[in-house]
Protein backbone atom coordinates (compact mmCIF):
# COMPACT_ATOMS: atom_id res chain seq x y z
CA UNK A 1 0.00 0.00 0.00
CA UNK A 2 2.63 2.53 1.01
CA UNK A 3 4.56 1.34 -2.04
CA UNK A 4 1.41 2.45 -4.56
CA UNK A 5 1.13 5.70 -2.24
CA UNK A 6 4.69 6.57 -3.34
CA UNK A 7 4.54 5.78 -6.66
CA UNK A 8 1.36 7.82 -7.03
CA UNK A 9 3.08 11.00 -5.39
CA UNK A 10 5.89 9.96 -7.75
CA UNK A 11 4.21 10.25 -10.53
CA UNK A 12 2.32 13.43 -9.50
CA UNK A 13 5.27 15.48 -8.93
CA UNK A 14 6.61 14.09 -12.42
CA UNK A 15 3.48 15.58 -13.83
CA UNK A 16 3.65 19.29 -11.97
CA UNK A 17 7.40 19.69 -13.14
CA UNK A 18 6.52 18.79 -16.75
CA UNK A 19 4.71 21.24 -16.94
CA UNK A 20 5.94 24.27 -18.99
CA UNK A 21 6.33 27.20 -16.45
CA UNK A 22 3.75 30.54 -17.46
CA UNK A 23 5.16 33.29 -18.09
CA UNK A 24 4.15 36.16 -15.65
CA UNK A 25 2.93 38.56 -18.49
CA UNK A 26 2.14 38.94 -21.76
CA UNK A 27 3.70 41.18 -24.64
CA UNK A 28 0.77 43.25 -26.54
CA UNK A 29 0.64 45.81 -29.30
CA UNK A 30 -2.02 47.34 -31.24
CA UNK A 31 -4.37 45.30 -33.67
CA UNK A 32 -3.15 47.14 -36.69
CA UNK A 33 0.63 46.33 -36.14
CA UNK A 34 1.35 43.14 -38.65
CA UNK A 35 4.03 42.14 -36.07
CA UNK A 36 3.50 38.27 -34.64
CA UNK A 37 6.69 37.60 -33.38
CA UNK A 38 9.47 39.52 -31.76
CA UNK A 39 12.82 39.06 -31.13
CA UNK A 40 13.81 39.15 -27.52
CA UNK A 41 16.88 41.62 -28.51
CA UNK A 42 14.70 43.89 -30.44
CA UNK A 43 11.87 44.36 -27.51
CA UNK A 44 14.68 45.02 -25.32
CA UNK A 45 15.80 47.76 -27.63
CA UNK A 46 12.19 49.08 -28.12
CA UNK A 47 11.96 49.71 -24.22
CA UNK A 48 15.17 50.96 -23.80
CA UNK A 49 14.56 53.37 -26.82
CA UNK A 50 17.16 52.21 -29.42
CA UNK A 51 15.09 50.45 -31.68
CA UNK A 52 12.16 53.39 -32.58
CA UNK A 53 10.31 52.06 -35.74
CA UNK A 54 8.59 49.13 -36.21
CA UNK A 55 9.82 47.07 -39.65
CA UNK A 56 6.80 49.15 -41.59
CA UNK A 57 8.22 52.20 -40.21
CA UNK A 58 5.91 52.93 -37.73
CA UNK A 59 7.31 55.18 -35.00
CA UNK A 60 7.60 52.66 -31.67
CA UNK A 61 5.87 54.00 -28.18
CA UNK A 62 6.72 51.31 -25.28
CA UNK A 63 4.85 51.39 -22.11
CA UNK A 64 5.39 50.48 -18.78
CA UNK A 65 3.74 49.72 -15.68
CA UNK A 66 5.18 50.59 -12.55
CA UNK A 67 8.11 49.51 -10.87
CA UNK A 68 6.46 47.58 -8.17
CA UNK A 69 4.57 45.37 -10.47
CA UNK A 70 5.24 42.10 -10.99
CA UNK A 71 4.73 41.60 -14.41
CA UNK A 72 7.72 44.73 -14.50
CA UNK A 73 9.68 43.09 -12.47
CA UNK A 74 10.08 40.11 -14.29
CA UNK A 75 10.01 42.08 -18.21
CA UNK A 76 12.74 43.76 -16.92
CA UNK A 77 14.50 40.42 -15.16
CA UNK A 78 13.08 38.33 -19.11
CA UNK A 79 13.37 40.43 -21.61
CA UNK A 80 16.23 43.76 -20.58
CA UNK A 81 18.45 41.26 -18.30
CA UNK A 82 18.30 43.89 -15.98
CA UNK A 83 16.71 44.63 -12.70
CA UNK A 84 13.88 47.57 -12.21
CA UNK A 85 16.38 49.40 -10.38
CA UNK A 86 19.21 48.85 -12.85
CA UNK A 87 16.94 50.11 -15.80
CA UNK A 88 15.67 53.32 -13.36
CA UNK A 89 19.59 54.02 -13.15
CA UNK A 90 19.84 53.60 -17.05
CA UNK A 91 17.12 56.39 -17.69
CA UNK A 92 18.05 58.40 -14.89
CA UNK A 93 21.43 58.92 -16.91
CA UNK A 94 19.88 58.81 -20.08
CA UNK A 95 17.78 62.15 -19.01
CA UNK A 96 20.95 63.68 -16.67
CA UNK A 97 22.89 63.64 -20.29
CA UNK A 98 19.75 64.72 -22.37
CA UNK A 99 19.82 61.96 -24.28
CA UNK A 100 15.87 60.61 -24.05
CA UNK A 101 13.32 59.94 -21.93
CA UNK A 102 11.87 56.23 -20.85
CA UNK A 103 8.87 55.06 -21.54
CA UNK A 104 5.84 56.30 -19.87
CA UNK A 105 4.84 54.37 -16.24
CA UNK A 106 0.74 53.05 -15.89
CA UNK A 107 -0.52 52.83 -12.95
CA UNK A 108 -2.21 49.27 -13.55
CA UNK A 109 -2.95 46.46 -16.50
CA UNK A 110 -6.08 47.60 -17.70
CA UNK A 111 -4.39 51.47 -18.56
CA UNK A 112 -1.63 49.78 -20.83
CA UNK A 113 -4.00 47.97 -22.64
CA UNK A 114 -5.95 50.80 -23.12
CA UNK A 115 -2.60 52.86 -24.31
CA UNK A 116 -2.15 50.39 -26.37
CA UNK A 117 -5.14 50.43 -28.21
CA UNK A 118 -5.24 54.46 -28.92
CA UNK A 119 -1.59 54.27 -29.88
CA UNK A 120 -0.58 52.15 -33.22
CA UNK A 121 2.97 52.25 -32.84
CA UNK A 122 2.71 51.06 -28.96
CA UNK A 123 4.22 47.87 -27.38
CA UNK A 124 3.47 47.12 -23.76
CA UNK A 125 3.32 44.05 -21.05
CA UNK A 126 0.50 43.11 -19.16
CA UNK A 127 -0.06 40.47 -16.24
CA UNK A 128 -0.95 36.94 -17.87
CA UNK A 129 -4.62 36.56 -17.74
CA UNK A 130 -5.81 40.77 -18.16
CA UNK A 131 -8.49 41.00 -20.59
CA UNK A 132 -6.73 42.85 -23.94
CA UNK A 133 -10.02 43.93 -25.29
CA UNK A 134 -8.84 43.29 -28.59
CA UNK A 135 -4.76 43.73 -28.02
CA UNK A 136 -2.79 41.29 -30.18
CA UNK A 137 -0.15 39.51 -28.32
CA UNK A 138 3.45 39.16 -29.48
CA UNK A 139 5.35 36.02 -29.16
CA UNK A 140 9.27 37.03 -27.89
CA UNK A 141 12.09 34.50 -29.67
Amino acid sequence: MRIGVFILIALAAAAVAAEPPRSAYVVIVHPANRVSRIDRKFLAEAFLRRATRWPDDTPIHPVDLGPDARARIRFSEDVLSRSVASVRSYWQQRIFSGQGLPPPELADDEAVVAYVLGHPGAVGYVATGTALNGATVLEVN
